[in-house]
């Protein structure tokens, strides 16, 4: 058997012989000898996860993002800038190659009209008459000699007959290195790069034959171009946009720093508020300024701790009655029953006085119940009803509360979508209300009627009256009227509850009264509508 237990003002009466672990209750475990163990004891605390900031987040993937586009830029821009330059080098080689042909189809010699008799003439007039770039180098070779010409050199002399050089020197003679010269004639395609001093170097070459299929020797025709000073020129390039990339990419983080601090001010203004609310305190709320979404959180989060506030001040105000109201009874119940004696008598007038303290109490937490009942959404269930045939019912009803002079005014006629028994509850006790202050045989008017987009239930008496300074205090919980008779018992939640149940249907409650000339009660309660 699983036994547990714990202090409420007196001490258990289990037997505590067995009790372990330091004796106290809530702390350890307990046990006896015909018991199980219970372990009873505070729960670990889940361990909280690190959390990151959601402005760190946002920065940081605003810069995840940036930082691919702009690598994506600088390689694409790369990748442009190194295919037009491969595009230059290539157009430039098949230019002077498609010269070099043309020239050799034409096969005369332009300054004396006859045909080219070897291949050295071929390849000495036609570089006579070219003027290479300052980064190109052509020249050509002849099986037993050489005739070349780079940018800028010297008349070559009978040593390298065919070898014409003119205007700028090149950036490295290939042409006179014998060994790079065999690299690019012996190469299978017509076609390469070839490593120089003056960094790397395209070439393309074309082959020279005899004129008229004569046994003389056959030559090479060949351009170069170097391209370091272009590859520089895309890697400065490229160097200088990376550093515009990262500029942009700093000022972006900053300013998305700066911009998700704005953004999430009011956010973190929300956390802040919730890590400071307790239920002692729901009075914090946020400035909401602007009209974004993140503007909308903070209205909404405004509107829960109106609710909350609602709801924990509803909830206190519960507490406080039911304590402030059964303190009284239970004092009174105590007292009777702790000076109850043997006679029987006695013991019979003892029980029925409890009794009676016993269903007041059970009325004042029903009352109590309903006034926070009344804050719920569920509280009315509101249905099309008739209003004649309403009103029929509510006039049978408040008959029996009393011997008066009952008389129904006016039954409205129509619907209207309202809770009937809530209405019913809040007529029969403005009816009960005035039984209680009137004599018997007093007139008490009841109806019903439409007025404007509202329908009205009153109770009418002819009684004492109410002064015009506790209008308003009268509907307050535990208010009694100045007029009470002197041996009303009632708790004061009579109006309260009807005031509750006219503002959960967005209507009031309306009182003309005045000391001597009786009170009318009316129920306000809007229609959105007409009399139909």
């Amino acid at each position: 058997m699983t036994t547990e237990g714990r202090f409420d003002g007196d001490a258990p009466t289990e037997d505590l012989s067995g009790v372990t672990g330091g004796g106290a209750w809530g702390g350890g475990a307990h046990t006896d000898a015909n018991s199980t163990v219970v372990m009873v004891g505070p729960q670990p605390e889940m361990p909280q996860k690190r959390r990151i900031p959601a402005r760190f987040l946002i920065m940081a993937w605003v810069v995840l993002l940036m930082a691919s586009v702009l690598v994506l830029v600088n390689i694409l821009t790369w990748s442009a800038l190194t295919a037009r330059n491969d595009e230059r080098v290539d157009r430039a080689l098949s230019q002077e190659i498609g010269e070099f042909q043309e020239f050799a189809a034409v096969g005369v010699d332009p300054n004396t009209g006859e045909s080219f008799t070897d291949v050295s003439t071929l390849i000495r007039l036609h570089l006579a008459r070219q003027y290479p770039d300052r980064a190109e180098i052509l020249f050509g070779w002849v099986e037993g000699t050489a005739s070349g010409r780079g940018a800028g050199g010297a008349p070559g002399d009978t040593a390298r007959a065919g070898r014409i050089r003119q205007g700028q020197e090149p950036p490295f003679d290939v042409s006179a290195d014998p060994a790079m010269v065999a690299e690019v004639l012996e190469a299978p395609g017509a076609r390469g790069t070839l490593d120089t001093p003056a960094g790397p170097m395209r070439w393309e070459k074309i082959r020279a034959l005899p004129p008229d299929g004569r046994a003389d020797a056959a030559g090479w025709f060949v351009i170069g171009y170097f391209t370091e000073a272009d590859e520089d020129t895309v890697t400065s390039t490229t160097q200088t946009i990376a550093l515009v990339s990262l500029a942009g990419l700093l000022a972006a983080s900053t300013a998305a720093w700066w911009v998700a601090g704005r953004f999430l001010a009011p956010v973190r203004l929300v956390r802040q508020a919730a890590a400071h609310i307790t239920e002692e305190d729901l009075t914090r709320r946020i400035d909401v300024s602007g009209r974004d979404d993140i503007a909308a959180l903070a209205e909404q989060f405004n509107s829960m701790l109106d609710r909350l506030e609602g709801a924990f001040t509803a909830q206190r105000r519960f507490v406080d009655d039911a304590g402030h109201e059964l303190r009284t009874p239970i004092t009174i119940v105590r007292g009777h029953l702790e000076l109850m004696g043997d006679d029987p008598e006695e013991r019979r007038e003892v029980v029925r006085l409890v009794t009676d303290e016993l269903d007041r109490m059970g009325r004042i937490v029903e009352d109590l119940l309903l006034l926070a009942k009344a804050q719920q959404p569920d509280f009315l269930r509101e249905e099309q009803v008739s209003l004649a045939e309403l009103t029929s019912d509510i006039d049978a009803k408040v008959r029996r509360l009393g011997d008066r002079d009952w008389r129904l005014e006016s039954l409205a006629e129509g619907v209207a979508r309202l809770d009937p028994q809530r209405v019913t509850q809040a007529v029969v006790q403005l009816a009960a209300n005035a039984v209680r202050h009137t004599e018997p045989g007093s007139t008490l008017r009841v109806g019903s009627a439409f007025s404007g987009g509202d329908v009205l239930f009153w109770v009418a008496d002819q009684g004492p009256g109410i002064p015009a300074e506790e209008h308003g205090r009268i509907f307050e919980r535990f208010s009694r009227g100045g007029g009470a008779a002197r041996g009303d018992r009632g708790a004061g939640l009579g109006l309260a509850i009807v005031r509750a149940i006219a503002e959960a249907h967005h209507g009031r409650v309306d009182l003309r009264s005045a000391p001597g000339a009786g009170s009318t009660f009316t129920l306000v309660i809007p229609t959105g509508r007409g009399h139909v």
